[in-house]
């Protein structure tokens, strides 16, 4: 098959390729089953044949008029009360001379008639032709022929041939029944395997307009019938989950530019009220008393920082986390701790921080964890009394942070990990919402959990298990080991 033909037929729609196959794998095999029965019945006609002429002798009568008009010269005329035998009969001499007896055709001599005759092969079955031409097909035996008068016995070779009409009538009349059963099989079969290609190919035209549908209206609320369990149930459960998984991802983006164009206008806000206010100083010449502009930048420093970490805490929940997952290392959680702590202290000077740290190493991105840890440590320092005590305590993979701020309402625990959900009691309180969201992604990423409940005696205590191991595993003990 040429490359013409082959692009053609690729680009034929996918029931007629389905349909052609049927009918071309249908028509090699109903060939191949013709052939076969055709060269077995031919062989078995012709086995029969070969038995009847083996079984069959020519009366001593015919070959010894056969062979007296053929030394006489005179061929054998028949008479009134002869009929044409059941084979052709003539003799063969060992020169080749042959004797034909009545009513037969004389019979091409062969190499293996000759054989016979001159004693060098008991008999010979062979095809060979008479002399207009027609097929035959010829036994030679040796026979001893007594002549009539004189008695005298002489040995010659008598062959005896049948023509093979017959057997090419019958193996043409099946070589033509077989083509038409071929054809009709091929016509049948290209038209079964169309209508088993439509059938089969249902679900998928269901799934094609579902797909196209969402391509040209990008309503992703299409849903696919789920019939059975066979390949195109599952392809359609597939799409199914695919268009609810894209759908709940396009809700949450959509919920998250909102949410995120929401917090962003707030400090934007105020950060052009404080930029305008000094624009306005300066092109009136009317200058802000000092300690009134020290307030204003500060304000606007402030509210920099916070657009600064909204803008961090963004892009950290923007990734997907396929990718923040994919760059898993050995961190060595207590070292990313103190570092934590260190931040903490410096944000909370007038707080008091007891720990209890010790090693433990586990599989997450140092960066992320590190700001995950941050978050906590800052959650419990924004609400944490003037001169509060927040402890820290990381024993076998279990770190808690409990501080001795107003605590969590009961009502409001459910909520404390989503995006942008802060408590009413923590809206005046600097914060986008998204730091205990990161947290949960972070320790969801490692394998771990995390809960924040209200601790006994007041204040709130969050608890993040990490799995991993106290010492550090073997190919993370070299010099340039993570979490260092």
């Amino acid at each position: 098959m040429t490359g013409g033909p082959v692009r053609r037929f690729r680009a034929l729609p996918l029931r007629s390729r389905l349909a052609l196959l049927t009918a071309l794998a249908v028509a090699v095999a109903v060939a191949a089953v013709s052939v076969a029965a055709w060269l077995l019945t031919r062989t078995q006609l012709l086995e029969e044949l070969d038995r009847s002429l083996e079984n069959t002798r020519a009366p001593q009568e015919q070959l010894a008029e056969a062979l007296v008009a053929c030394r006489v010269g005179v061929a054998a005329e028949p008479s009134a009360r002869d009929r044409p035998g059941f084979a052709y009969t003539q003799l063969v001499g060992a020169d080749g001379e042959r004797c034909v007896a009545r009513y037969s055709q004389p019979v091409v001599v062969a190499a293996q008639d000759l054989a016979v005759a001159r004693g060098g092969a008991p008999e010979a079955l062979h095809t060979s032709r008479t002399d207009d031409g027609q097929t035959v097909r010829v036994h030679t035996v040796r026979e001893v022929v007594t002549l009539p008068g004189t008695g005298q016995r002489v040995t010659v070779a008598v062959s005896l041939a049948r023509p093979l009409t017959e057997v090419d009538a019958a193996l043409g009349r099946l070589a033509l029944l077989l083509t038409a059963l071929a054809g009709i099989g091929v016509v049948g079969a290209g038209a079964a395997g169309l209508w088993v290609a439509r059938a089969g190919l249902k679900p998928v035209d269901r799934l094609t307009g579902a797909v196209e549908h969402v391509a040209r209206t990008e309503d992703l609320t299409v849903r696919i019938p789920v019939e059975g369990e066979d390949e195109i149930a599952r392809l359609s459960r597939s799409f199914n989950a695919m268009t609810t998984a894209l759908a709940s991802s396009r809700d949450r983006q959509a919920q998250l530019i909102a949410d995120a164009g929401h917090e962003l206008r707030t400090p934007l806000t105020s950060l052009r009220t404080n930029v305008e206010l000094l624009a306005r100083s300066d092109e009136t010449g009317r200058a802000i008393p000092a300690e009134d502009r020290r307030a204003l930048m500060a304000s606007v420093k402030a509210q920099m920082t916070e657009l600064a970490a909204l803008i961090g805490d963004l892009q950290e929940l923007a990734r997907p986390d396929a990718a923040a997952a994919g760059r898993l290392e050995v961190v060595a959680l207590h070292e990313a701790l103190e570092a934590a702590l260190g931040r903490a202290r410096l944000r909370g000077p007038e707080l008091a921080f007891t720990h209890d740290v010790r090693p433990w190493y586990v599989r997450a991105e140092p960066a992320a964890l590190e700001r995950a840890l941050v978050n906590v440590l800052d959650n419990a320092v924004k609400f944490s009394p003037p001169g509060g005590e927040v402890a820290v305590r990381l024993v076998d993979g279990v770190l808690t942070v409990r501080d001795h701020g107003p605590g969590i309402p009961p009502e409001e625990l459910p909520h404390v990990f989503e995006r942008f959900w802060r408590s009413p009691s923590a809206r005046s309180l600097p914060g986008s919402g998204l730091g205990l969201s990161i947290v949960a992604r972070t320790v969801r990423q490692a394998g771990g959990e995390v809960a924040l409940t209200r601790a006994e005696g007041g204040g709130a205590r969050a608890e993040i298990r990490l799995p991993g191991a106290p010492t550090p595993p073997p190919s993370a003990t070299g010099p340039t080991a993570p979490g260092r």
